[in-house]
């Protein structure tokens, strides 16, 4: 029996109009552009205007991927968004967009599991192909980050922007398109990087709201710590896995969430920088968006090549934290 694969056949990214720079928040809280740039990498970052949201740079994301992989709506058999700042608690974001595209035969879902919920929606979309029962999975990762940041806490507020970016998967039989994943969670580190207020454990009062418990907050130096061993040792877990070493990959693609995080990375992986694609400085944090965009940039930019070896990793909120090997298809 031949075994099939999941392949990405198109992808896309989409962001507001609007850029914040590093000089904007001088006016705003008490930083300046050295320092985030020193700390973080980033220079700039989109964020979304009064009448947008995650689902309007979803649905911009959707029409992109229909028009480049020549599918119509009524094709698409699935749609998997990974975010953690949907429109609504209910409806899904996933169930807006598919309204908005009338992608009439569409079934899908929201998926949370912040900066890993790209590459862990890529992996769940990639295991309804290889079940043979769909033949065209959606999955996007969105977030518009700015939605829940405190703009009196300059630790967080200067790091995350509003963006995201999407695929089409569809199976093939020529052991290229995603070829191995390894994913992790450790529900032990939630504590340190956590939105409290909103949810069933604490619901919106004015007591909540005054405490400005509905904003991310984050214990930064805990989650660097595990960012840089997490993603570092998974992306080296998964080469030794499959027998290759950094010099067999031809770009990497880490989740955007500080430089000094994906540079430990690439050397743990022994991945050369030139290899290292690294584009935090002009979207910031877009946390399930990140891995996203910098695909789609890649492949519009004509970085990966037929046959290619392309790694992704993300470490984020829950923890969550995994790697994703492709061998890229261009046929």
């Amino acid at each position: 029996m031949v075994s099939i694969t999941a392949k990405i056949v198109a992808t896309a990214h989409s962001t507001p109009e609007k850029v914040m720079t590093n000089f904007d928040l001088e006016k705003i809280v008490d930083t300046s552009d050295e320092w985030i740039k020193s700390r973080t990498g980033i220079s700039q970052r989109y964020v979304v205007g009064n009448d947008e949201a995650s689902s309007d740079i979803s649905t911009s994301v959707a029409k992109k991927l229909l028009i480049k992989s020549g599918l119509s709506a009524d094709e698409i058999d699935v749609i998997i968004i990974g975010t953690v700042t949907p429109d609504h608690f209910t409806p899904s974001t996933a169930a807006i967009v598919q309204n908005n595209i009338k992608a009439s035969n569409a079934w899908g879902f929201d998926l949370s599991a912040a900066c890993s919920g790209y590459i862990y929606g890529l992996e769940t979309g990639s295991a309804f192909i290889r079940s043979g029962l769909y033949k065209n999975v959606m999955v996007i990762g969105v977030d518009t980050m700015t939605s829940i940041l405190d703009f009196q806490d300059r630790d967080t507020c200067v790091i995350f922007g509003d963006g995201g970016g999407g695929a089409i998967l569809q199976g093939t039989q020529n052991n290229h398109g995603i070829i191995d994943s390894l994913l992790h969670m450790d529900g032990s580190g939630g504590k340190y990087l956590i939105v409290p207020g909103g949810g069933s454990r604490l619901p919106a009062s004015k007591k909540s709201v005054e405490n400005r418990e509905h904003f991310i907050k984050q214990d930064g130096k805990t989650v660097f710590k595990h960012a840089v061993r997490g993603m570092a040792n998974v992306s080296a877990e998964i080469l030794s896995k499959n027998n290759l070493t950094g010099d067999d990959i031809s770009l990497f693609i880490p989740h955007q969430a500080n430089k000094r995080i994906i540079d430990a990375a690439a050397e743990k992986c022994g991945i050369s920088k030139d290899k290292v694609l690294i584009n935090i400085d002009r979207y910031g944090n877009t946390t399930a968006g990140t891995i996203a965009i910098a695909l789609s940039e890649a492949v519009e930019n004509k970085k990966i090549n037929d046959g290619d070896y392309v790694l992704l990793s993300s470490f984020g909120a829950g923890f969550t934290w995994g790697s994703i090997l492709v061998k890229w298809n261009l046929s």
